[in-house]
């Protein structure tokens, strides 16, 4: 348990002395000519998501479940389905169509006759207010997901009464539904800007120059790894601002519904304009972040006859990303179901405090994480080499830095936090009794989790391997910063081509990520769908 803390913590403490051994004229320099851009950038990005995303994700979430108009039964399942797009193709796609090369403005001077861009005016995709729209059409889900399951979980007598007292929808929403909401919306939120502070892609091509760019040019354009590690150190600090204001968001917001008025919500019906309002209003995230990314992977792969380059070399690509994939997912799950069972059975503050600290890889952005790791493998493959020399006389090569291993470590330590969060959410719902019962019938330890523990953790364990299969496949900062050399997944494919001003060649392998990535999003949405009706079944009966 203490050596996965440990883990956790030692890229965040590499960094930190990386940071400390840098020359003293490093600093003064980040802070006249670097810092100011990249910090104001950075909150501006980050609140323009907040308000974004947050309302994209909170009117719809609270639309599709306290109202019915038509096409709601289909955007119910379309508005999670942004999360398989990464927000750098999105960021690319928005580019090709919008940018004033793109087919939006292309047919706009076509059609009114327009010579240049000096002609009209046209709003700039290439800009702050670009990324912001770009990264919230695909990050709102995150807030949709937290607010719908508690908008479904709030009890229908409390929001009935509202009603016959005279209240508005508008007013039970805002002044009832909406506060109670509130901790899972802080938790969506929180997961939004991570993502987005997370974020190298998206934000490099479009111009914003987020701490997270200032890293990379620092680190690889300009070469210097000590201002990297003191800009990211600044990352740090911002992420550590981020999970207090979430913790604020969720203080003291606890509330509790009988178990035996466990009725949901029943949608109320929405006709006239209303109707068409609602429709509208889920409609258009559905659009911005999957359907037009999509239509436009689609039209291009067709257009320019792309699925010739599904060759061997392509191949090879697609089964290094699943590889890591996978690799990375199964190796999560195991050391998660070992803390989670070992914390469950044990009760000691060691290791709740290891539970806690394998929480912290998910607050680190990929782009720090990578710079925190480089020294540590380095050093380890170091002693394993002197070992191995030692016994056989032979050379060792690299095998942690430079390798997969390096990579599967970095999704490790960055993906840990949601296999362990959602594997003690299922067990905290099983009763100590059945322990208990184990127990006095002697049962050993490892009986108790591989005949108690593990069976009833399985369905969390298949959703915890879903996300992190999704998330370790889109991954890009950490698997562009750590990869062995001519190596390539499909994430790194896409930023290669899009960097070399092709992204339209990438679109077969950007079209394959979205593909599999909706597969175990789709999976997502059918188990979190299934448990209302449920509740609704046994209600009425």
């Amino acid at each position: 348990m203490a050596a996965v803390g440990l883990l956790v913590l030692m890229p965040i403490a590499t960094l930190i002395g990386i940071a400390a051994e840098g020359d003293a004229e490093i600093w003064p320099h980040l802070i006249r000519n670097v810092l100011p851009t990249s910090i104001v950038d950075t909150l501006a990005l980050l609140g323009g998501i907040a308000l974004v995303a947050g309302s994209m994700g909170i009117t719809s979430a609270w639309l599709v479940t306290a109202h019915r108009f038509p096409g709601r039964g289909v955007l119910v399942w379309l508005l999670p389905l942004p999360l398989a797009v990464p927000t750098y193709i999105t960021a690319y796609i928005y580019v090709e169509i919008f940018d004033s090369a793109g087919l939006v403005q292309m047919a706009l001077r076509n059609f009114m006759g327009w010579q240049s861009r000096a002609d009209y005016w046209f709003p700039e995709i290439r800009s702050l207010y670009g990324c912001i729209l770009v990264m919230s059409a695909v990050l709102y889900p995150y807030v949709y997901i937290a607010a719908r399951a508690m908008f479904l979980t709030q009890s229908a007598s409390m929001l009935e009464v509202a009603r016959v007292l005279g209240v508005s929808r508008l007013k039970l929403f805002r002044v009832i539904a909406l506060p109670l909401a509130r901790p899972a919306l802080a938790v969506g939120l929180s997961l939004a800007l991570l993502e987005a502070l997370n974020d190298i892609g998206a934000s490099e091509y479009l111009g914003v120059r987020t701490l997270t760019v200032s890293v990379y040019n620092t680190w690889l354009n300009r070469g210097s790894l000590p201002g990297a590690a003191q800009i990211a150190c600044v990352m740090l600090a911002l992420v550590v601002a981020l999970i207090l204001i979430e913790r604020h968001g969720r203080r003291d917001r606890r509330y509790a519904t009988s178990a035996k008025r466990s009725r949901v919500v029943h949608p109320a019906p929405l006709s006239g304009g209303r109707a068409i309002v609602a429709t509208v209003l889920c409609a258009i995230p559905v659009f911005l972040g999957f359907v037009l990314p999509i239509g436009f992977l689609a039209r291009e792969i067709l257009r320019g006859s792309l699925f010739s380059q599904f060759d061997g070399e392509f191949l090879e690509h697609l089964l290094t990303t699943i590889g890591l994939s996978v690799a990375a997912t199964l190796a999560v799950l195991a050391l998660a179901a070992l803390l989670v069972s070992a914390a469950r059975m044990s009760k000691s503050s060691l290791t709740r405090s290891a539970l806690f600290v394998a929480g912290l890889g998910y607050t680190v952005p990929g782009t720090v994480l990578a710079l925190g790791l480089m020294t540590p493998l380095v050093k380890i493959d170091g002693l394993i080499g002197r070992l191995w020399n030692s016994f056989t006389g032979e050379r060792l090569g690299l095998l942690l830095m430079g390798t997969a291993g390096g990579i599967i470590i970095a999704y490790v330590l960055r993906f840990l936090s949601i296999a362990t969060g959602s594997l003690s959410a299922g067990l905290d719902r099983v009763s100590p009794s059945l322990e208990d019962a184990a127990r006095t019938l002697g049962a050993s330890r490892r009986e108790m989790v591989w005949r108690i523990q593990i069976p009833l953790m399985r369905p969390a364990l298949a959703s915890a391997a879903l996300l992190i299969f999704v998330d370790c496949l889109k991954e890009l900062p950490a698997t562009l910063l750590l990869r062995p050399l001519n190596t390539e997944t499909l994430a790194t494919q896409v930023y290669t081509y899009a960097a070399r001003g092709r992204f339209e060649d990438g679109s077969l392998a950007a079209l394959v990520i979205v593909l599999i990535s909706l597969l175990p999003v789709i999976q997502l949405v059918r188990s979190a769908e299934a448990r209302p009706k449920v509740a609704d079944t046994s209600s009425a009966s």
